[in-house]
């Protein structure tokens, strides 16, 4: 470089050397641009146990902090973002506070359509909140040390399950969205019986309902436990794997684990909910009619 000819200004040819000082430093193996603007990138990873989304927003915080306390000085017309992994996770998150809605409704919908009542209805959708409740649950208790520390002829389950704290990733969400769907089988189930039973029958007292609802829950129990049982352990296969997509597999099992595994209580909260509700009726019923007959 240093030898390199150039023109001055009375033509003759002189070394690059008597006009200029070259120095070697450091600097961009590449100059970059977007939308016309000189760009430069800034690459930092999280640590494992914090959240992506909560990394960038405590960074985001302490640069303004000390850009209002006139620590950090940015040079006129710069600009600064955050990007990648950050943004995708917003922008999913966004995504879901419309499609989750969406899908609890078209799932109220169909259970509506099955039993053309709203109360039967309302009393399968409790579902819901109990797998909601139930994954969170799994979520938390992954994120326990003590949780399953155990090793079963000398192999860790823990390893085994690769139990470790997940956050609330869109792989999560996609997971909670899937038990949404499967938890309300089991209430279709118990609740179809339990309407064909009291359909060809006839109440003349609250024996009769009780009597109707018990022979409803045990007649389909077997096989609500079943569905539960089998989905829970091809579920339980998800878990254990450790090959590629794995990462993405594992947390999105989770809810639908735990989920599952809570959704047992609607066994119990359906039939005991319907007959609250047929008693009601019944009692209503009949104390108009007493008034009636009085007048």
């Amino acid at each position: 470089l240093e030898r390199i000819l150039v023109a001055s200004m009375s033509g003759a040819q002189i070394p690059l050397t008597q006009v200029a000082t070259i120095e070697y430093i450091r600097g961009p193996e590449v100059i970059k641009s977007e939308d016309g603007l000189l760009v430069s990138y800034v690459l930092f990873d999280k640590k494992g146990e914090y959240a992506e989304v909560s990394v960038v927003e405590n960074a985001q915080q302490i640069l303004q902090e000390k850009e209002k306390s006139g620590e950090l000085k940015r040079p006129f017309g710069t600009t600064y973002d955050f990007d990648g992994n950050y943004k995708n996770q917003v922008r999913s998150e966004k995504r879901f506070q419309i499609l989750i809605p969406i899908c609890l409704f078209i799932i109220f919908l169909l259970i509506y359509f099955q039993f053309n009542k709203v109360w039967i209805t309302l009393i399968v959708f409790i579902a819901i909140p109990v797998t909601l409740s139930g994954g969170f649950i799994l979520l938390w208790l992954y994120s326990q040390p003590w949780f399953l520390d155990i090793s079963v002829f000398g192999i860790s389950l823990q390893e085994i399950l690769h139990i470790q704290a997940y956050k609330l990733s869109v792989a999560v969400w996609v997971g909670f969205i899937i038990v949404f769907g499967i938890a309300t089988d089991d209430g279709v189930v118990m609740g179809t019986y339990l309407e064909t039973i009291f359909a060809n029958r006839n109440i003349h007292s609250i024996e009769d309902i009780r009597s109707g609802v018990m022979e409803a829950g045990m007649k389909r129990i077997r096989p609500c436990l079943m569905t539960t049982t089998t989905t829970i352990l091809a579920l339980l296969g998800i878990l254990m794997s450790s090959g590629r997509g794995s990462d993405v597999m594992i947390p999105m099992a989770l809810p639908s684990v735990g989920g599952m595994i809570m959704e047992l209580i609607t066994l119990f909260i359906v039939p005991v909910c319907y007959c609250w509700v047929k008693e009601s009726a019944w009692k209503a019923e009949n104390s108009n009619l007493s008034s009636g007959e009085s007048q």
